[in-house]
């Protein structure tokens, strides 16, 4: 199956990107909704969690307290690392048995950490979507609510957007004008799907 995957650094506008697609009838594998599926109530992974910050880390004593635990990851490197091994290597297999079994003429990969995991190698090209560090903090406080200062590291965790556009098949500048954006974004669709018949 030929798969885009989609990218950019928080508060980039990924998900906005990404329902252009769906509105193409083009299947969109989430990353981020997968993150929070592996650490559901129940889960092996979560339990690891509660292991090592405590029982402070859940909502109930039963879900997992994201904010408290993205809190706790962007102060310690360390912990951010061992969650890191923990999570991503699940959340890859996960990826892998939806890109098998999608059955649109190709699949989208949105994922914040594509470049940083080995989720790059799951796809066959690459859509960056790009705005100033300016804009992506901006957007991120006003639509998480968090911090400056998690966003910021949170920022400086990633890929930088140097690297990010270095690394891009394709790029979407997406502080333009609502049509500016669409008329790209046309055009990548009209070429992803010429690329997926060619992989057929």
């Amino acid at each position: 199956m030929f798969t885009v995957g989609l990218t950019g650094g928080i508060g980039s506008g990924k998900t906005t990107i990404a329902r252009f697609f769906l509105d193409q009838n083009i299947e969109v594998i989430n990353a981020d909704e997968i993150a929070r599926k592996v650490v559901e109530p129940g889960t092996a992974a979560l339990s690891k969690i509660q292991e090592r910050f405590g029982s402070d880390i859940l909502i109930n004593e039963k879900s997992l307290n994201r904010s408290l635990l993205r809190e706790k990851i962007f102060r310690d490197n360390s912990q951010r690392i061992w969650l890191e091994n923990l999570l991503h290597p699940l959340i890859e297999e996960e990826i892998t048995n939806l890109i098998v079994v999608a059955v649109s003429r190709y699949v989208i990969l949105e994922s914040p950490l594509l470049f940083e995991t080995n989720q790059h190698k799951l796809v066959n090209r690459t859509l960056v979507v790009d705005v100033s560090p300016k804009v992506q903090l901006e957007r991120a406080i006003s639509r998480d609510g968090g911090s400056e200062g998690t966003i910021k590291a949170i920022m400086d965790s990633q890929i930088s957007r140097d690297d990010r556009i270095r690394l891009a098949d394709d790029i979407i500048d997406n502080e333009k004008n609502f049509q500016s954006v669409q008329t790209q974004l046309k055009k990548f669709h009209k070429n992803y799907l010429n690329l997926a018949n060619k992989n057929d």
